[in-house]
């Protein structure tokens, strides 16, 4: 369990860097063999469509510190609906998952207790794929290793059920043996994204980043192979967008939801409070590049709004974005996306 004590910390620690009104907390995440068929034809997912859906409201944060998981989960089944045009929540997430699938759900735990995508959150989505048929023995929440992801709030689970774990708690490391390339890029994959996962929930943060410009959608990957630090030359560029078009990550990423409640405009990947703020957002997609080029032009508004220079006159300009629209990943023109704004 989740102590008191743990949780107040970062309550308190968002609540002295934003006011009460927007205090965060790590809520309750209730974890609970993944043994499933093989995805057919991952063509039937293809985005057709760049859309991406932005829900906004300062009731998602409560004013005691908790996060509203209830109006988090409306949010998202909505986000879902009108990614999908289905007329429900259940047609949507069916749309998107069959109930025999491992469904696996990659998070960005790197800012640990204070910076990490919220319980409630990853709550909301488990439902969503829950009201798709998806049992819990199919769901697995993952990052990088199981330290980020219990100091972020979740609770480590590895048996029967609903499991929570990082790539570092597998046999031997928990890469692959053999490299995989992608264009430049050359690495072992975890193996819950190469083996453990039919499809993958991508779950990043809004925030900013010292080299790539942002920390989004496709970057969020460099979180499943074993030498990320390998590719930050040229502002990540082309390494993010190149690792984007393997099969283990175009083949299997179904859905972005980004966590957006409290965002970093500048400082990244690391948190820094001073250059936080309470966005109240959560941003919905399927186009990883569409989903990236809006992160982007929100960060590069409020870094215009507090008199910082663009992310382009910094020397960071998130480049990878383009170079992922050429490589046919997503649609990166703003004018050419559909931003559906709730």
């Amino acid at each position: 369990t989740i102590s008191l004590n743990y949780e107040k910390t970062r309550r308190e620690f968002i609540r002295d860097a934003f006011g009460a009104g927007v205090a965060c907390s790590l809520g309750h995440f209730l974890p609970g063999s993944i043994l499933a068929d093989n995805v057919g034809d991952t063509e039937t997912f293809a985005i057709s469509k760049p859309k991406v859906v932005l829900s906004r409201s300062e009731r998602f944060l409560n004013g005691d510190g908790r996060t509203n998981g209830e109006l988090l989960r409306k949010a998202v089944d909505d986000g879902v609906m009108k990614i999908t045009g289905a007329p429900t929540a259940h047609d949507a997430w069916s749309t998107l998952f069959r109930p025999k699938e491992r469904i696996g759900i990659k998070l960005n735990c790197l800012g640990k207790e204070y910076f990490s995508p919220h319980t409630e959150l990853v709550e909301a989505i488990i439902g969503g794929l829950k009201s798709a048929g998806i049992s819990d023995d199919n769901i697995i929440v993952f990052d990088r290793t199981s330290a980020e992801l219990e100091e972020a709030g979740f609770r480590i689970k590895r048996g029967g059920g609903l499991k929570c774990f990082g790539t570092d708690a597998l046999s031997g490391g928990g890469y692959d043996l053999q490299p995989q390339t992608a264009g430049n890029v050359g690495s072992c994959f975890s193996r819950i994204m190469s083996s453990l996962c039919d499809a993958v929930i991508n779950v990043p943060i809004l925030k900013d980043h010292d080299l790539s410009g942002i920390s989004g959608a496709m970057k969020n990957f460099y979180g499943v192979i074993h030498n990320p630090n390998k590719y930050h030359d040229n502002n990540c560029d082309p390494y993010i967008a190149e690792l984007n078009t393997h099969p283990y990550i175009k083949g299997k990423s179904r859905l972005i939801i980004c966590d957006a409640l409290v965002a970093q405009y500048n400082g990244g990947p690391a948190f820094k409070r001073q250059w936080s703020w309470p966005f109240n957002g959560i941003l919905v997609g399927r186009d990883p590049v569409a989903l990236d080029r809006i992160c982007a032009n929100i960060i590069e508004d409020k870094r215009k709004e507090m008199g910082l220079p663009s992310l382009k006159q910094a020397k960071r300009e998130p480049k990878y974005i383009r170079t992922a629209a050429a490589l046919r990943l997503g649609e990166d023109d703003p004018k050419k996306i559909e931003l559906v704004e709730t």
